[in-house]
């Protein structure tokens, strides 16, 4: 937990459970919001093959994993350690223009 602390830049245990749990809620949240929006756009495994539904679903996952980390770690009171998380991640993946000045 030392390293993460320092990593992190967190001074308690509390802060790293904290946003392990964020995680772990946004994580399940996403993926229950996944359905039915799946739903909604008539993709299903009974319509599509598996190769190609749950492929699908996991890129619709991943935008609404993104959008909501940041929510999420609002109400556990660590926005800006999320905010900042989030703006690292996508900038790795090419996507830092969105957050130019």
């Amino acid at each position: 937990m030392e390293k993460l602390k320092q990593r992190w830049g967190f001074d308690t245990n509390w802060d790293i459970i904290a946003v392990l749990i964020v995680f772990a809620i946004n994580g399940t949240f996403s993926s229950w919001v996944a359905k039915p929006v799946t739903q909604f756009l008539g993709l299903s495994p009974e319509t599509l093959s598996p190769w190609l539904y749950y492929p699908l679903r996991i890129l619709l996952i991943f935008p609404i994993y993104q959008a909501t980390l940041p929510i999420v770690g609002w109400l556990f009171g660590k926005f800006n350690f999320f905010w900042e998380f989030e703006k690292k991640f996508l900038s790795r993946l090419g996507l830092g223009f969105l957050f130019k000045k």
